[in-house]
Order: structure tokens, then C-alpha cells, then sequence
């Protein structure tokens, strides 16, 4: 017995906090069962919060998408909260991630994967890079801004493109204010990228602006003189 509580004890020290473990290496060195215990935070009377989150990892894998909750509340300790505060996290993170990969052909390939920033009450600089296929790689806000300027430099747009090696990227921002037509300050930042682009190499296919109903493309409205999409 003794024996057996000091291999536990030696057990527990490798990852002795989950939160702190995380927050000290960050959000990627959790398993995925130490990933749950910090969705779950606690577990109930009858079950700790680990062994809650190894019965969530063996269920899942065995789960359709559309099962997900049905078959969590079947989980002892898993109540209606919990089940769904996973399910919650699943469906966020496919949502943030579905563009890996996308093909862009046109403006309106990428318009749905930014429409999330349209709702924002302050401009937000993204920069979508993309592979010589044009594949999504990655979309990173470049720069936030106030409610009517998004103050940006071709470094922060620039920056993870080259670290990426992407062929390409398309820059795109919010109007807060409803009204997706250019301004001044708008066209102004987008010939100073494709100045950027040319000396680094890396096509700027794009400009876009969104707002909650519509978008405005550079490219579409022949303001751009850049590589064009494949066709």
C-alpha cells in the first residue's frame, strides 16, 4: 500500500497544476484530458474533475458531432452545464479554425471567416496569409484601432507572412460605422502594402471591408493593381 501511494504521489508531481502548468507554458502543453479539466474546472462529490475528463475524452472519440451532448449527459458527474460548456468549446473552436485550408478564388472565399470582426465597436486590422494555392494559413488581427481608424504598419501586416513563407496574403478591416466605402486614410494604407509587397515579394491580393451586411473590395472596384486571384 505504501508503495502504491508514493508512486501516485510521484504521479501528481509531473504536472502538479494544470493552471499553473498552462499559464506558465502556455495553452498548447495541456493534454487534451488536462485541456477538459480546465473547461470543467471541478468535478462533483462522487467524481473528481480528471477522472470526469478521461470519461469526456473516451466519449468524444467515439462521437459523432451532432451526439455531443446527448452522449456527455450520459457521463457520470456530467450535468446539463457541463455537458454543454464542452460542447460550447468544441463547436467555438471549429468556428475559429474552419478556415484552415480554404481555397481563396475570390473576395467572397474569405468574407464569411472575418464576419465575426464585423460586430466589433473598434476598427480591426486582419491579415489573412495564404500559400501558393491559395490556401488559408492563418488569420491574425495585424493592429486594433477606435471606432473610426485602424492605425497600421506594414511590419505588423508583414511580419508572420515572412515567417510563414506565405505567397500571399489579403488585408482586411471593419467599419464600425456601417458603411464599407473606402476612405482617404483607407486607400492611403493600401498603396503604401502594395508598395510593402512588391519589395518583399509577397503578392497583396486584396483590401477588403466588411460591416455587418456587406463588404467593399479593393480588388472588385479596380483599386488594386496587384497579382489577381487564380481563376
Amino acid at each position: 500500500m505504501y508503495y502504491i501511494i508514493c508512486m501516485e504521489l510521484e504521479k501528481a508531481k509531473v504536472r502538479p497544476d494544470v493552471r499553473e502548468q498552462t499559464l506558465r507554458h502556455g495553452i498548447t502543453y495541456p493534454t487534451d484530458e488536462e485541456l477538459l479539466m480546465l473547461i470543467l474546472g471541478s468535478g462533483t462529490k462522487d467524481v473528481s474533475v480528471r477522472n470526469l475528463a478521461r470519461s469526456i475524452v473516451r466519449t468524444l472519440n467515439g462521437t459523432n458531432s451532432e451526439d455531443v451532448v446527448k452522449n456527455l449527459l450520459r457521463i457520470k458527474g456530467m450535468g446539463a452545464g457541463k455537458a454543454l460548456a464542452v460542447a460550447a468549446s468544441l463547436e467555438f473552436g471549429r468556428r475559429r479554425n474552419s478556415y484552415k485550408n480554404a481555397v481563396v478564388r475570390s473576395p467572397k472565399d474569405v468574407v464569411p471567416f472575418v464576419r465575426n470582426y464585423s460586430m466589433q465597436p473598434r476598427e480591426h486590422f486582419l491579415c489573412v496569409t495564404l500559400n501558393g494555392g491559395h490556401e488559408i494559413l492563418q488569420i491574425r488581427v495585424a493592429s486594433v484601432g477606435t471606432v473610426n481608424q485602424t492605425i497600421v504598419h506594414p511590419r505588423e501586416i508583414f511580419s508572420e507572412a515572412l515567417m510563414e513563407h506565405a505567397a500571399a496574403i489579403i488585408v482586411c478591416h471593419n467599419h464600425p460605422s456601417g458603411n464599407c466605402e473606402p476612405s482617404e486614410e483607407d486607400i492611403e494604407t493600401t498603396e503604401l502594402l502594395i508598395r510593402a509587397a512588391d519589395i518583399l515579394g509577397i503578392s497583396l491580393l486584396d483590401h477588403i471591408i466588411i460591416d455587418c451586411n456587406s463588404y467593399f473590395s479593393f480588388l472588385e472596384h479596380n483599386l488594386l493593381f496587384s497579382v489577381e486571384y487564380d481563376e
